[in-house]
């Protein structure tokens, strides 16, 4: 196959029901683009026939390349891995769960023509999503846009397009804790979005349950702030001065009213517990930075790939090289 124009990139985790709809849908849309594209399927330790579905579409259409991880190593690392095996003059960025929709790329596509760098799709509606998960979305991305020290537009995913130059400084951004809408956001160049509507999942479940969402979000703030780390400050001052006026209070109040007005241990211990529990909740935040420090200084590779499909070239164990970058391997390849 010639070199490809587009590259699409799709993590996909257990979405054996929805898979063939999204290659097709996919497939319809390149065709209407009629421009060389590449669909890179990620499969991140799926538990179904992900797998064997991926492997049978690669077999009977060569646009199609699958990476098949040794064990789940994360939608972000997915996302990663397909990055760093795109020869695409442009990448796109998009799950295989068809919330968002691959008539969108086209969009994306024109902006790219026009010059910008970055297109990211913005979700003007989401579909089929509990107010719950809408409310904490939208507060979480308005939070995130204040505190972090990179403009990261509000009401964005992973859903975007990124020119061949800005996924290659993504290539060398190697953190193990990664948060890639905010390292697109990171690394500048012109950028721009275009609007859309979010679909509701049309089979399978949510990869991301509460659990999973506040890990994310916890990587997101700590990735790209430093915002609670400084809050420990403010907080410190502000108890400091507290202390100082509760002290004083009392004080007068045992001179007017007598020396056994507020006394008994009652107030000491309740103050004790407030201070331990802001010890303990900004030791924790401490130790998330911490932890982010010894996952870096360890230097693992970020993922380990047991089998490839559909590309030109099933070399050793030794990581793609990208446009005419050669760097230490990442990627540890079992051999097919």
């Amino acid at each position: 196959m010639t070199h490809p124009t587009l590259s699409i990139v799709a993590p996909v985790y257990n979405e054996e029901e929805i898979l063939p709809e999204f290659y097709t849908r996919v497939s319809e849309v390149m065709t209407k683009l009629d421009i060389t594209w590449e669909l890179i399927l990620v499969n991140d330790g799926s538990r179904d026939r992900s797998m064997e579905i991926m492997f049978s579409i690669a077999a009977e259409d060569d646009h199609v390349r699958v990476v098949n991880f040794a064990r789940n190593f994360g939608h972000q690392v997915a996302v990663t891995a397909g990055i760093d095996h795109a020869e695409g003059d442009a990448v796109i960025l998009i799950d295989a769960d068809l919330q968002d929709p691959p008539e969108v790329i086209g969009d994306m596509l024109q902006k790219w023509r026009e010059g910008y760098d970055v297109v990211y799709a913005v979700r003007e509606q989401r579909e089929g999503e509990s107010w719950f998960k809408l409310t904490t979305a939208k507060l979480f991305y308005r939070m995130l846009y204040r505190i972090t020290d990179v403009d990261i537009p509000v009401d964005t995913g992973d859903f975007r397009l990124m020119d061949a130059k800005v996924a290659q400084v993504l290539r060398d951004m190697r953190e193990h804790n990664r948060f890639i809408r905010g390292m697109t956001s990171w690394v500048g160049f012109r950028q721009t979005g275009v609007k859309y509507v979010r679909h509701a999942r049309k089979a399978g479940e949510t990869k991301y349950p509460l659990r999973k969402m506040l890990r994310f979000a916890l990587d997101a703030v700590t990735g790209f702030s430093y915002f609670p780390l400084q809050v420990m400050v403010y907080l410190a001052g502000f108890l400091g001065i507290l202390a100082i006026v509760v002290a004083i209070v009392i004080s007068i109040l045992r001179l007017t009213q007598g020396p056994d007005f507020f006394g008994g241990q009652a107030t000491t211990i309740i103050l004790l517990l407030l201070l331990s529990s802001f010890q303990l909740f900004f030791l924790f935040i401490i130790g998330q930075y911490v932890a982010r420090i010894y996952d870096e200084t360890r230097d693992r590779p970020l993922y380990v790939v047991a089998s490839r499909r559909g590309f030109p070239e099933q070399n050793g164990s030794a990581a793609p090289t990208r446009h005419g970058r050669t760097h230490k391997p990442e990627v540890e390849q079992v051999a097919d």
